[in-house]
């Protein structure tokens, strides 16, 4: 028996050894199989991108061709200057769309992999510590600060001296900085260093933006192209309700369903990762510039694009780690900062592309600011840039982002209907009621909106609004802070074009309204965060109501900034009573 299990053992143990050696050969050659077609499959891709550079040079050198074969025919014994290339349209487009795409794969693909990690980690990366050490000691940082008070007064005094009164407008920034510190929870928690960078970029983002002329252009194609973008939704809305609804301007069919259309895009860019690309390097900057945690400077860099729901849902992990001022500064750059999804609508009313975007641009670094001025930073944080990651689509693939992404656009709009029902109903209920406790005592004409609005006049004032315009833009701030900003916008554009109001009056309205600081988005606001955060209810709503307030500030600076950089701008004024005369002409 002894001899049988010997000899058995010995069986096994060699049939067991050739069964190992037959399932080597087979993973070696399952091995040699995936390399293969992991080697076909990359010279697949080489081909197939060869081939797509091919036809984009071949596509790009005829369109030069042809821009060249119209130019010398349209340009014939014509003034030259007026036959130049054009980058807002046409064939500079596409040099600016192929330079940026190409610069880019060059930075990403050669560069940066060859030699910017090298000159990162051996000279850029110490010498940027150097710098962080050295400009943070008190000697040089009251020099940082004062010098850059004196470029600020020098910038004034030339901007400013053919029209003195524009420097009314600096009266509203340094009443609400003066609030901040007076009302801070913390003052001697407060980083001055967050405060003035921050308000100085928004100022330096108006300068570029607004003053500078090539940037002005810059954010005026840049407007334009965003509202021909928008435009398209026009195809499709126009297919499901009809012509008549369409040509009739009803506001939610004509208007609203561009947020189905934006929601579309942004869900497949989400799905791309695009989105997340964009704004983890935004906020990486803010991070940088200001000193402020990662999660708050994403959030706000995310709102330049994003609603105040979205924006947070990239930080969806982290929120029940947020200390108190990183929760009030998200908030504060929700309601600072309009979505991309409501621009068509705003632009419909007349108000300027070129105008609310520069708005979202400039309140991104004001909103961290103005918060950490109004409630500093008193807790560590618990989130870094090394340990972030963004929330990734739950998306199975592309279709299935952009059917998820036009579906939820329902509620959004649904909710922007409801609130826009509810709140110029209980606005007109309390017009009426007091309207006829005016009528007991002879003053037909009071109401509650006459009377809100009598408060803003200040305001409206402080923000360099002309004296004689200050009534009516005061009324407008007051409707877009009890109502919202669609009804704002509306009464803005009515305004414009009866001509009620000036140039400069109408630039500072529009940067003034655009945010989302109305009673609905607080409810919105709050009601999202505590879905995504529910541990986190009585922290988010302690804080609502100051960063609802504060998130009114940033606007209001961001319009006294407007107030003295805005010029001669009758062009824009033409743009806007263009499309208000043709939304006009349509409904009629």
């Amino acid at each position: 028996m002894d001899n049988k299990g010997t000899i058995n053992n010995a069986f096994e143990l060699d049939h067991t050894d050739y069964e190992d050696y037959t399932n080597d050969d087979g993973a070696i050659e399952r091995d040699r199989r995936e390399q293969e077609n992991q080697k076909w499959h990359r010279w697949l891709k080489i081909g197939l991108l060869l081939i797509l550079h091919i036809a984009i040079v071949v596509y790009f050198s005829y369109a030069t061709y042809h821009y060249n074969d119209m130019k010398n025919y349209h340009c014939y014994d014509f003034n030259q200057s007026e036959c130049g290339i054009r980058f807002c349209s046409g064939y500079g487009m596409l040099v600016l769309l192929l330079g940026f795409i190409y610069i880019g794969l060059f930075y990403y693909l050669i560069f940066k992999p060859k030699l910017g990690r090298f000159l990162h980690t051996n000279y850029l990366h110490p010498a940027s510590l150097k710098w962080h050490k050295f400009s943070r000691t008190p000697v040089v940082s009251y020099a940082l600060v004062a010098i850059l008070l004196i470029l600020l007064v020098t910038f004034l005094f030339f901007e400013t001296k053919e029209e003195p009164k524009k420097l009314i407008a600096l009266t509203a920034p340094c009443f609400f900085i003066f609030c901040g510190y007076i009302f801070s929870t913390k003052r001697s928690a407060i980083k001055w260093r967050i405060v003035i960078t921050g308000i100085t970029c928004q100022f330096l983002l108006g300068v570029l933006c607004i003053r500078w002329e090539v940037g002005r252009q810059i954010f005026e194609c840049l407007g334009n192209k965003v509202a021909t973008f928008l435009d398209y939704a026009t195809d499709g809305a126009r297919f499901v309700f009809g012509d008549f609804l369409i040509d009739s301007s009803v506001f939610a069919f004509a208007v609203l369903p561009v947020i189905f259309f934006f929601s579309f895009f942004i869900s497949v860019l989400y799905y791309l990762g695009a989105m997340q690309w964009i704004v983890i390097k935004l906020g990486w900057i803010l991070q940088q510039i200001l000193g402020t945690t990662v999660c708050e400077s994403v959030t706000a860099a995310a709102n330049i694009f994003l609603g105040m729901s979205e924006s947070p849902l990239l930080i969806r992990p982290y929120i029940n780690k947020l200390t108190k001022s990183e929760i009030h500064s998200i908030m504060v750059s929700g309601f600072a900062t309009v979505s991309g999804t409501v621009l068509a609508a705003y632009l419909s009313f007349g108000a300027n592309a070129a105008h609310l975007i520069t708005s979202s641009v400039m309140a991104a670094p004001a909103t961290l600011a103005i918060s950490k001025l109004y409630m500093p930073e008193t807790e560590v944080s618990q989130t870094s840039s090394d340990t972030i990651q963004l929330e990734k689509s739950e998306d199975s693939s592309l279709l299935d982002a952009a059917s998820s992404g036009a579906s939820n656009a329902v509620p959004i709009v649904l909710g922007i209907i409801a609130n826009i029902v509810a709140f110029v109903a209980f606005v007109a209920f309390l017009n009426g009621v007091v309207g006829w406790l005016g009528y007991l005592i002879g003053h037909e004409v009071v109401d509650f909106e006459w009377i809100f609005s009598k408060l803003f006049i200040p305001l409206a004032w402080a923000m360099g609004v002309p004296w004689e315009d200050c009534d009516n833009i005061a009324k407008i701030v007051a409707t877009k802070t009890i109502i919202n900003e669609f009804v704002a916008y509306q009464r803005l554009g009515e305004l414009i074009t009866q001509e009620k109001i000036q140039v400069r009056s109408a630039g500072i309205a529009t940067f003034a309204i655009c945010g989302f600081a109305n009673p609905s988005s607080l409810g919105i606001l709050i009601g999202s965060l505590s879905a995504m955060a529910p541990h986190r209810r009585s922290t988010i709503t302690s804080v609502a109501f100051r960063a609802f307030v504060v998130g009114s500030i940033v606007c209001f600076i961001s319009a006294s900034f407007a107030g003295i950089l805005i010029q001669d701008q009758s062009y824009v004024v033409n743009n806007i009573l263009e499309k208000v005369g043709q939304h006009n002409v349509t409904k009629v």
